[in-house]
């Protein structure tokens, strides 16, 4: 598994193989500045690595969303500088949660071909854990192909079954007092007005990019305030003071 410490080591060819996408669309989304510019190699060759295939997979989620290309260029402009690969991953996977219901029934051999490697009963534990997938029956599992790649990855992440659980509770329990707080704001202060200014043909287009645009953008805006939020208190907590 390639990790942040790496050198970029992927061409262009082998990028869009990886990602699923035409070696014109990556130098399309690069001459937009969707996608950072590779390390140049011996011979003036670019190579890549797991940053830009995190960002391919962010900007395809939010594709799916709906969302235009003015607009996700927008999103990524607002994210912070210094994300890694795997922050990308955190909110490509947030993004994806926002989508209509994605989960397809999968047999075991499916399950591994997707995620690339031979899973043991722990590992398919600890997916269903992260809420990668249900078990459906003998050996059949209800996957959100969406998390799957991002869940593979914490796969070799050296935390305790039971701190999985326990941390998905606490922040299904945060994401459900946001959720419900943001929707009372929204119903206050954005959908009763507009119900007022029905008749108003400018207002009624503006709330439709809102609807339209208001899901990623939120979400955004909540994965880079807890990751920054995060960064601090673990700072805070690891932090030695100096006697």
């Amino acid at each position: 598994m390639a990790t942040e410490t790496e050198e970029p080591r992927l061409t262009v060819d082998e990028l869009a193989a990886r990602a699923g996408v035409t070696v014109r669309t990556i130098r399309f989304y690069s001459t937009r500045g969707l996608l950072p510019p590779p390390v140049i190699g011996p011979r003036r060759v670019g190579h890549y690595g797991t940053e830009h295939l995190s960002r391919l997979a962010l900007i395809e989620e939010l594709q799916h969303q709906g969302m235009t290309l003015a607009a996700i260029e927008r999103y990524l402009d607002q994210l912070p500088p210094d994300l890694s690969a795997q922050d990308l991953a955190i909110h490509r996977a947030l993004v994806a949660a926002w989508a209509p219901e994605s989960a397809e029934e999968v047999g075991r051999q499916e399950l591994e071909r997707r995620a690339g490697r031979a899973l043991t009963d722990q590992d398919v534990d600890r997916l269903a854990a992260m809420g990668v997938l249900d078990r459906a029956g003998q050996d059949t599992y209800r996957l959100d192909g969406g998390l799957l790649r991002l869940g593979v990855e914490l796969l070799d992440v050296p935390i305790a079954h039971e701190t999985i659980l326990a941390s998905r509770t606490v922040l299904l329990e945060h994401a459900r007092a946001a959720a419900h707080d943001l929707s009372r704001l929204f119903r206050d202060e954005v959908w009763g007005p507009y119900r007022e200014r029905e008749s108003d043909p400018d207002h009624v287009a503006a709330m439709k990019s809102l609807s339209a645009h208001m899901q990623p953008l939120v979400i955004q805006a909540l994965v880079t305030a807890f990751q920054r939020s995060l960064r601090e208190e673990l700072r805070a907590a690891f932090t030695t003071e100096e006697p």
